[in-house]
């Protein structure tokens, strides 16, 4: 694993923030950490790139304890603040030269190590230029080429794509999908088509809290408890959704559109729910699994507790 998190607690004063939280992630992983503002991610993150203390538990980057070694893991860990702590005065080359020396590269490496993630983020239009002339599209570019020289293990985003338009936010994905083949990835975002388009897996932390761990694409085809198909189905004219979930066994109907249900059960009902077409004849226009949203996901979610 390259992320490991055991029983972390943290408090500012008397706010319990994280409350004995646990998870993992591994090599190769794209993971979306999700909550509401002040659910905890921010302080997470900062917890594992020991930019803050705990109060408890066991924070390790590939098996190393942060607080035993905290100058090892820095260069493990390519971070990505959401606000990008980045000098608008300084030329692109030269404060990506700047950080290269800050992880030790010097001389011919560190021009070596700088032209290198120049090409690797598309930089080669705009490395002569100003950080402060850049768009924000560009200037998160730079972010994320100052994250990756010391060709770290783990890459760390916060809010990688807030505030840029349609067009940046797809080169941005692009560029973290990239990056995702050789490294673990931590992604911190409000806007859910991202975690669809980009990531392999969800966490999300609630009142300092996880509350739900699972692959994205099972995360959005089970019920809110994750013991329950769920089926649409759509008929030609209204359904009466009382008679409908009497005749599936343990199960629940909603009606989610116009002569549109989903079927909530314990087991895949397509069957029954087309029996009861036949039996009625209202036919069926379409039956599948649904799929919620990430949207829905991460409502059910965020509004317990």
């Amino acid at each position: 694993m390259t992320i490991e998190i055991k029983n972390l607690r943290k408090s500012y004063g008397s706010q319990l923030v994280l409350d004995n939280i646990n998870f993992s992630i591994g090599d190769g992983e794209i993971v979306a950490f999700l909550g509401n503002n002040g659910a905890g991610k921010s302080t997470t993150m900062k917890i594992i790139n020991g930019y803050l203390s705990k109060d408890s538990g066991d924070v390790r980057v590939c098996d190393i304890d942060v607080d035993k070694d905290s100058k090892k893991v820095h260069g493990l860990i390519g971070y990505l603040p959401e606000h990008n702590p980045i000098y608008p005065e300084q030329y692109v080359k030269e404060y990506l030269t700047f950080v290269a020396g800050v992880y030790g590269f010097m001389g011919a490496d560190a021009k070596k190590r700088v032209d290198e993630m120049i090409e690797k983020t598309c930089l080669t239009r705009e490395y002569k230029k100003r950080i402060g002339q850049l768009s924000k599209g560009y200037r998160q570019r730079v972010g994320l080429a100052a994250a990756l020289i010391p060709d770290p293990k783990v890459l760390i985003l916060d809010e990688p794509t807030t505030g840029l338009d349609p067009n940046q936010i797809i080169e941005v994905r692009n560029l973290i999908k990239e990056v995702g083949k050789e490294k673990s990835v931590m992604l911190s975002t409000h806007i859910m088509q991202e975690v669809s388009a980009i990531c392999d897996r969800v966490i999300i932390i609630n009142n300092g809290k996880i509350v739900a761990d699972d692959s994205e694409t099972h995360i959005t085809n089970v019920s809110e408890d994750n013991s329950k198909f769920l089926i649409e189905a759509e008929f030609m004219s209204d359904v009466d959704t009382k008679d409908l979930a009497m005749k599936i066994s343990s199960s629940e109907v909603k009606e989610i559109a116009k002569n549109t249900v989903v079927i909530s059960s314990d087991h895949d009902s397509r069957s029954e729910v087309f029996n009861y077409a036949v039996q009625t004849g209202n036919a069926l226009l379409t039956l599948k699994k649904h799929e919620k949203s990430m949207e829905d996901v991460f409502l059910e979610n965020t509004k317990k507790n």
